[in-house]
């Protein structure tokens, strides 16, 4: 339609120093003589687009001109546009980017240096280290699916190396820790449940539809056990401290004791669970478990396993 394409045209102006006739001809696939008659009535309609004549000429709007942002300041829509921009490299949306093309039309272009300089100050990027073009298929498939409420079937490994098949309402996606992670309700464990994107194969979003439940996605701390006191135990660890970097990175600073010789003392509340093991494990002789006994069991078994795997047979 004319009006979408006119108002894409005066966002592409406000977001740009200067656009030739024939780049925006080329965009938005339309003749020379259609986008000298849309710049025309993007001028009758009372913004102000100046045209540049010669090599380096085009179109673009008066300096000090900018769309009513109402109450938000610079800094607050530098915000929203990180933000944005942080989201965008994640799910690589059309939808995003053109969404970051309005709010940035709202920065007059004497401030879009200042933006500029404000970009270079805090960069959001929520990719995953193990990046790829999977995770970011993933993600449009299930916002696909959540949108539409449409069921979705996938292969899936659980913590503890166990394979199944799901069926699921998608109810959400969030990003915790560095990894991404669809929230929703599970139809073989008839509960809500959090599946780790990595952790998810053959992905396929059905024909079948549902009736959204009620529950919202914000209160989710207890699918990490946060809620559940009975799932955490106390750990009480002496660690050596030439991994004070790595301990500090993972517990809270009251949990951490600095003793005389430099070790340190932790003492913390942690779920009993699997990959907890792995996480003891990967520090080494550098840690030591005092309490609980049973995790000092658990961690000894496990070391004697791998020692077990490097015996020489004789």
């Amino acid at each position: 339609m004319k009006i979408d394409r006119l108002l894409a045209i005066t966002m592409l102006l406000l977001n740009r120093k200067r656009i030739s006739a024939k780049e925006i001809s080329e965009r938005f696939e339309v003749s020379l003589r259609t986008v000298y008659r849309d710049v025309e009535a993007i001028n009758q309609a009372g913004i102000p687009v100046v045209s540049y004549a010669g090599a380096s000429g085009g179109y673009e709007i008066m300096d000090q001109y900018r769309l009513d942002r109402q109450f938000l300041s610079l800094e607050e829509l530098q915000s929203i546009i990180t933000g944005l921009k942080g989201i965008h490299a994640s799910v690589g949306d059309q939808e995003i980017g053109n969404l970051l093309d309005k709010v940035g039309a709202l920065v007059a272009k004497s401030e879009q240096h200042t933006v500029a300089n404000m970009n270079n100050q805090l960069i959001i990027d929520m990719n995953p280290w193990r990046k790829g073009s999977e995770d970011k298929e993933k993600l449009n498939q299930l916002r696909t699916a959540i949108r539409q409420q449409q069921l979705v079937s996938f292969h899936y490994t659980s913590s503890q190396s166990e394979l199944s098949v799901r069926t699921v309402e998608p109810m959400g996606i969030v990003v915790k820790g560095y990894s991404w992670y669809l929230y929703g309700f599970c139809l073989l464990r008839q509960d809500f449940r959090i599946f780790r994107l990595s952790r998810l194969k053959e992905l396929e979003v059905l024909t079948r539809t549902f009736e959204r439940k009620k529950e919202e996605i914000e209160p989710l701390h207890f699918c990490w056990g946060k809620d559940d006191p009975s799932s955490l135990i106390t750990l009480v660890l002496h660690i050596q401290p030439n991994v004070r970097a790595q301990v500090e990175d993972y517990f809270k600073p009251e949990d951490i004791i600095v003793q005389k010789d430099g070790t340190l003392l932790v003492t913390a509340r942690q779920p009993d669970e699997p990959w907890l093991h792995g996480m003891l494990l990967s520090y080494g002789a550098n840690l030591r478990v005092l309490e609980p006994p049973h995790i000092i069991e658990i961690i000894k078994e496990k070391a004697k396993q791998i020692i077990n795997l490097y015996a020489v047979e004789h």
